[in-house]
Protein backbone atom coordinates (compact mmCIF):
# COMPACT_ATOMS: atom_id res chain seq x y z
CA UNK A 1 0.00 0.00 0.00
CA UNK A 2 1.40 3.65 -0.77
CA UNK A 3 1.15 6.34 1.33
CA UNK A 4 -1.79 8.22 2.18
CA UNK A 5 -2.26 11.30 0.28
CA UNK A 6 -2.99 14.03 2.38
CA UNK A 7 -5.34 17.01 1.59
CA UNK A 8 -2.71 19.95 2.20
CA UNK A 9 -0.45 18.01 -0.71
CA UNK A 10 -3.65 18.83 -2.84
CA UNK A 11 -4.32 22.02 -1.52
CA UNK A 12 -0.84 23.16 -2.00
CA UNK A 13 -1.49 21.63 -5.52
CA UNK A 14 -4.87 23.74 -6.25
CA UNK A 15 -2.78 27.07 -4.94
CA UNK A 16 -0.54 27.05 -8.40
CA UNK A 17 -4.25 27.20 -10.69
CA UNK A 18 -4.68 30.25 -11.21
CA UNK A 19 -8.08 32.13 -12.44
CA UNK A 20 -7.25 33.59 -15.34
CA UNK A 21 -9.22 36.68 -14.99
CA UNK A 22 -8.30 37.09 -11.63
CA UNK A 23 -4.42 36.82 -10.85
CA UNK A 24 -5.22 34.85 -7.90
CA UNK A 25 -5.09 30.89 -7.02
CA UNK A 26 -8.61 28.97 -7.05
CA UNK A 27 -7.78 28.81 -3.93
CA UNK A 28 -7.59 31.41 -1.71
CA UNK A 29 -10.33 32.76 -4.27
CA UNK A 30 -12.53 29.77 -2.56
CA UNK A 31 -13.75 27.83 -5.92
CA UNK A 32 -12.60 24.97 -4.11
CA UNK A 33 -15.42 24.28 -1.99
CA UNK A 34 -14.22 20.37 -1.10
CA UNK A 35 -11.38 17.86 -1.12
CA UNK A 36 -11.79 14.31 -0.54
CA UNK A 37 -9.28 11.37 -0.58
CA UNK A 38 -10.21 8.33 -0.46
CA UNK A 39 -7.91 5.06 1.35
CA UNK A 40 -7.47 3.88 -2.33
CA UNK A 41 -5.49 7.43 -2.97
CA UNK A 42 -8.47 8.85 -5.34
CA UNK A 43 -9.31 12.07 -4.80
CA UNK A 44 -12.40 14.20 -5.68
CA UNK A 45 -12.76 18.14 -5.46
CA UNK A 46 -15.48 20.05 -5.41
CA UNK A 47 -15.30 23.35 -7.00
CA UNK A 48 -16.84 26.18 -8.76
CA UNK A 49 -16.14 29.39 -10.83
CA UNK A 50 -16.69 32.81 -10.65
CA UNK A 51 -18.99 32.84 -12.92
CA UNK A 52 -21.36 30.11 -14.70
CA UNK A 53 -20.39 31.53 -18.03
CA UNK A 54 -16.90 31.37 -17.16
CA UNK A 55 -14.98 30.63 -21.24
CA UNK A 56 -12.19 28.57 -19.68
CA UNK A 57 -14.36 26.53 -17.41
CA UNK A 58 -13.76 23.19 -19.43
CA UNK A 59 -9.80 23.97 -19.24
CA UNK A 60 -9.87 25.13 -16.01
CA UNK A 61 -11.35 21.72 -14.52
CA UNK A 62 -9.50 19.77 -16.67
CA UNK A 63 -5.67 21.75 -15.39
CA UNK A 64 -6.96 21.00 -11.54
CA UNK A 65 -7.53 17.32 -12.72
CA UNK A 66 -4.40 17.58 -14.43
CA UNK A 67 -2.33 18.43 -11.81
CA UNK A 68 -3.81 16.50 -8.82
CA UNK A 69 -3.08 13.23 -11.33
CA UNK A 70 0.42 14.43 -11.14
CA UNK A 71 1.07 14.06 -7.28
CA UNK A 72 2.93 11.07 -6.54
CA UNK A 73 0.83 8.31 -4.85
CA UNK A 74 -2.00 9.79 -6.29
CA UNK A 75 -4.34 6.61 -8.27
CA UNK A 76 -7.18 9.29 -9.69
CA UNK A 77 -8.37 12.62 -9.87
CA UNK A 78 -12.43 13.62 -10.07
CA UNK A 79 -13.12 17.26 -10.66
CA UNK A 80 -16.78 18.05 -10.19
CA UNK A 81 -17.78 21.65 -11.27
CA UNK A 82 -20.82 22.61 -9.00
CA UNK A 83 -22.95 25.90 -9.09
CA UNK A 84 -24.68 25.69 -5.18
CA UNK A 85 -24.07 27.85 -3.68
CA UNK A 86 -22.86 30.24 -5.57
CA UNK A 87 -19.40 31.99 -5.80
CA UNK A 88 -18.93 34.95 -3.68
CA UNK A 89 -15.99 37.24 -2.91
CA UNK A 90 -17.30 36.54 0.90
CA UNK A 91 -15.13 32.95 -0.14
CA UNK A 92 -11.85 34.81 -0.82
CA UNK A 93 -8.67 34.01 1.61
CA UNK A 94 -7.91 37.19 3.60
CA UNK A 95 -4.94 37.62 1.74
CA UNK A 96 -7.19 37.36 -1.90
CA UNK A 97 -9.39 39.93 -0.29
CA UNK A 98 -6.06 42.63 0.10
CA UNK A 99 -4.48 41.79 -3.13
CA UNK A 100 -7.53 42.59 -4.27
CA UNK A 101 -8.60 45.50 -2.78
CA UNK A 102 -11.84 44.27 -0.94
CA UNK A 103 -9.86 44.70 2.57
Amino acid sequence: MSIKIQENEVNDVLKTVYDPEIPVDIFNLGLIYDVSIDDFNNVKVLMTLTSPGCPVAGSLVEEVKNKIKNIPGVNSADVELVWDPPWSPDLMSDAAKLQLGYM
